[in-house]
């Protein structure tokens, strides 16, 4: 049996520089001196100890490359003798591929996005969380703690609590016009788990899919992530153009739309291109996603019954979330399928996750059927009605005609745009953003929800800010303002 002189295993240290970890470039050096006979069958290597002392790392660092090479037949441990490359391993055998840097790791932020975590003013997507009912809702899941049986602690039904599910339908029933029974809905872990959920289900890579232009940017994620072709289709005054996307892909297996307010120009699908759309999707056997974000949020005028309401084909998968209507860390959301998708949806959620935490999806349900969440959806419309409206004003008191707002008839966000900008350079959208965020104020570029804005002749239909104003109370909406003209200059 040979010695174990350090030199055999390469430079005296490690890369703490480099993406892989250290444990995974130990493993790696082992297996390189194996292949190309620095190590032998029968060489003992260093102790852990003494070669975490050589390399200055952790001695975990070392037994987690020796466990990971015994456990993969390289080496063999043999108590106080020691540690020693296999003897039965033939010469010159292969060295694994190196590893991949660690893909679960936080990506690199986009300096034109808001940043997760507080809630800065101007952010997009967030209820008013100051004016959550907490008082209430801490009482709901005490109760619900306490009532917890063995039904809670065991696995829960995949398709979500029965009393959630018929809460949610009778709620849609009265507030979108959709009749559908408690069979249909699956409760899903918010909206992002329902359309990767749908994706994986429905899509094959290379399948092709209608997506708004612009659109969701995390919806167009998850389905990227299946490989599926993404046929960016124009919004206008009317939502989606339908018939460009026939002319375009008449064939495409899936469409995602927003048709109650149009995320992020707040347009709705007009009736001629619902009707539209579910005759192509009735002829085509293709399957309409809507997703009915923040519908629940309308101030002028009559608001369109759901698209599924008028879906007598059965193509569409209404998809709802209470991210907006109660608070998005609750993580929780709801399918309303077609009778012919109950069944694989709910053998898939088996296959995941297998189902909702059972205490969140029993505080919801009695939220709901106790009056609680009616009362609270008036409240709020009341107070973002105000809360919308005082941001307007501050906003045209502050910028004058340098800015120009949409305001729609419903939806949690203002669009503002600066038709005097360019739309490059210092004066983009991107560029308005990350000045915004140096103050610690949090819009979101328009640019962004593109996935070509480039395409556009008329370069400024692509740029803008898209301000939240649902956490700006009335009273402070003037020095909001002010503050994002001082961060935009």
């Amino acid at each position: 049996m040979r010695s174990d002189p350090p030199h055999r295993l390469g430079p005296a240290a490690l890369d703490r520089g480099a993406a892989a970890p250290l444990a995974g470039q130990l493993y790696q050096r082992i297996c390189a001196a194996i292949a190309d006979g620095r190590l032998a069958g029968g060489d003992r290597l260093p102790s852990a100890r003494g070669l975490a002392v050589q390399l200055g790392v952790a001695r975990g660092t070392v037994d987690a490359a020796y466990a990971r090479l015994a456990g993969e037949g390289y080496l063999l441990a043999r108590g106080p003798a020691g540690t020693i490359v296999s003897p039965d391993l033939r010469p010159g055998v292969g060295v694994p591929a190196p590893e991949a840097p660690d893909r679960t790791a936080a990506p690199t932020p986009d300096p034109a996005v808001a940043p997760a975590g507080p809630v800065l003013p101007f952010r997009v997507g967030l209820p008013a969380l100051d004016m959550f009912p907490r008082t209430v809702w801490a009482r709901l899941t005490a109760r619900a703690a306490r009532r917890l049986g063995s039904a809670g602690l065991a696995y829960p039904d995949p398709a979500g609590l029965p009393a959630l599910r018929e809460a949610i339908a009778a709620y849609l029933a009265v507030s979108r016009g959709l009749t559908c029974r408690p069979a249909q809905v699956v409760v899903t872990g918010g909206y992002q788990a329902a359309i990767g959920l749908l994706a994986r289900l429905l899509l094959r890579a290379g399948d092709r899919v209608w997506f708004e232009e612009p659109g969701y940017y995390l919806a167009r994620r998850a389905l990227e992530a299946v490989a599926a072709e993404i046929i960016p289709v124009s919004v206008d005054e009317s939502g989606l153009d339908v018939d460009a996307a026939q002319a375009r892909s008449p064939d495409a297996r899936l469409a995602v739309v927003t048709p109650a307010h149009q995320s992020p120009l707040g347009v709705a699908l007009s009736l001629p291109r619902r009707q539209a759309l579910l005759a192509w999707a009735a002829a085509a056997g293709a399957w309409i996603v809507e997703d009915d974000y923040d519908s629940e949020f309308h101030y002028v005028g009559g608001k369109l019954p759901a698209l599924k309401s008028l879906d007598a084909a059965d193509r569409v998968i209404y998809v709802g979330s209470f991210s907006k209507t109660l608070f998005p860390g609750l993580r929780l959301g709801y399918l309303v399928l077609p009778a012919a998708l109950v069944g694989a949806v709910t053998e898939a959620v088996r296959l995941t996750n297998h189902g909702e935490v059972w205490l969140a999806q029993s505080v919801v349900a009695e939220f709901m059927s106790g009056g609680n969440f009616a009362r609270h959806l008036r409240q709020m419309r009341g107070l973002y009605a105000a809360r919308r409206a005082a941001l307007a004003d501050a906003l045209g008191a502050a910028f004058g005609p340098r800015l120009q707002l949409a305001l729609r008839p419903g939806g949690l966000h203002l669009l503002a745009r600066f038709p005097a900008g360019a739309s490059a350079g210092d004066d983009s959208d991107t560029a308005m953003v990350r000045r915004a965020l140096a103050r610690g104020l949090a819009p979101t570029a328009l640019s962004t929800q593109f996935i070509d804005a480039g395409q556009f002749i008329d370069a400024g239909r692509a740029q803008g800010l898209l301000l939240g104003f649902t956490n700006i109370p009335a009273d402070q909406a003037g020095a909001m303002a002010e503050a994002l003209r001082q961060a935009l200059g």
